[in-house]
């Protein structure tokens, strides 16, 4: 009874079925048809030596070719009608779609690793050229609305997973704005709406992992973001201030970059949170592993003192980049070049953590502003540049040079990544770099 049903509805007046598939079989038929006369005329050459009049050929090969027709026809006006409940938000001709689909669906196994405003513009970029995109962020937030609903609830703190998923979904997209929309006023103020999305989701689902899942599909995303830890973690720094002896303890992340000194040491409360085995699983498996960019010691760093993220970036074939930021981060690395980025990583959590490092060299002054102190390049003679590649290029946004641009970001990652796979499948190059 349930498939009589199904199949009903299929005939139902007005879906745009019925006549298409009337039409299909029509042309289905007329192919049989014309092929049958064309194959009996040939027997009356070959057997009865009979020569078939020129309207004969001509009304076999035109039951063929409007057979054709109609089929193509049909086919393509199904396949609109059918498609498109699921292509509401994506705006082009089928076949565009279905090949992007099974461009990005072949593309690379990336990695992206951050937090904040910065890695968003890694997923920006580069979900035009893969959806095998995982996120893995930071989870040690505890400003803003983030920080309140941490407090009050309980709950992993979401903005930063908002974020990235924004940033994975279609830009245009009515749901996407909805998701980035922010109360400004009454008891919700300063909540973002994804944030209170997510933190009700987790709620019905009973977990954060099957949250994130589901609003993923809600929003359509090419990809996926996962926290670095499911674990309650904090951050704490020893921050030394300005005309200060000794450095001080400071504690929560949203209090750290406020104390306005200079950050010598970042940890992580507790010491021993472990990594998300989802996210560990997806750096072991990937092809391209991007850190950053984003604030140094309350966005990368907190991903890579998670236990078995910094071992997993050890054990993967991975080839691994480093993305510095375009500009300095008041509170946090004021006055730092290239150079001291790599050197404070290094001071974390080792050396030879990545391949090569990606950067900044210039330097724009229209819709700079004042407060914009770019991060310069390394000395020529640096010590980082013996132990690293470091690869230097224009990532600036034109409206925002403070930031990176998502496209110019993309295309430097792919064609460092493009010449590393070259090089690597070079028998020569292999040897060199050994």
């Amino acid at each position: 009874m349930p498939k009589l049903q199904a199949l009903t509805k299929w005939l139902t007046p007005g879906i745009g079925v019925k006549r298409w598939l009337i039409i299909l079989i029509v042309g289905i038929a007329l192919i049989a048809v014309g092929f049958s006369i064309v194959m009996l005329l040939f027997v009356n050459i070959h057997l009865l030596k009979n020569l078939p009049q020129f309207s004969e050929w001509a009304m076999g090969i035109a039951a063929i070719l409007l057979g054709f027709d109609l089929v193509g026809i049909a086919f393509l006006k199904l396949s609109r009608n059918l498609l498109a409940p699921y292509r509401k938000h994506q705006q082009g001709r089928v076949i565009d779609i279905v090949y992007d689909h099974s461009k990005r669906k072949k593309g690379l196994k990336l990695v992206a690793i951050g937090g904040g405003t910065g890695l968003p513009s890694v997923l920006r970029g580069l979900k035009a050229f893969t959806s095998n995109i995982t996120a893995v962020v930071t989870v040690a937030d505890d400003g803003g609305s983030s920080g309140r609903l941490r407090r009050e609830l309980g709950v992993l703190p979401p903005g930063d997973l908002r974020n990235n998923i924004a940033a994975l979904a279609d830009d245009e997209s009515l749901m996407t704005r909805l998701f980035q929309y922010r109360f400004d006023s009454g008891d919700l103020g300063g909540h973002a709406f994804g944030n209170l999305f997510i933190t009700a989701l987790a709620g019905v689902t009973g977990s954060i992992e099957t949250a994130l899942i589901e609003t993923e599909r809600v929003l359509n995303i090419q990809g996926r973001v996962l926290p670095a830890t499911l674990d309650d973690v904090n951050l704490s720094a020893s921050v030394r201030l300005d005309g200060a002896a000794r450095a001080v303890h400071i504690q929560g992340e949203s209090d750290i970059s406020k104390a306005g000194g200079q950050i010598e040491q970042i940890s992580l409360i507790p010491a021993n949170v472990q990594a998300y085995s989802e996210s560990v699983q997806a750096i072991l498996e990937a092809d391209l592993v991007v850190i950053g960019p984003g604030s140094l010691f309350t966005s990368i760093l907190p991903n890579l003192l998670v236990k078995g993220i910094a071992e997993a970036l050890r054990a993967t074939s991975a080839y691994i980049i480093y993305v510095c930021n375009v500009a300095t981060q008041p509170g946090e690395t004021e006055g730092f070049t290239v150079a001291e980025h790599v050197l404070a990583l290094e001071r974390h959590i080792g050396r030879g953590l990545f391949h090569l490092v990606l950067a900044n060299d210039t330097y724009p002054t229209l819709n700079a502003g004042f407060n914009t102190n770019y991060v310069i390049t390394a000395s020529q003679h640096h010590e980082i540049l013996q132990r690293y590649e470091v690869r230097y290029t224009d990532l600036t946004d034109p409206d925002r040079p403070w930031r990176h641009d998502p496209q110019k970001l993309a295309a430097a990652i792919l064609k460092v990544s493009e010449e590393e796979r070259v090089g690597a499948s070079s028998p020569k190059l292999a040897f060199t770099e050994t």
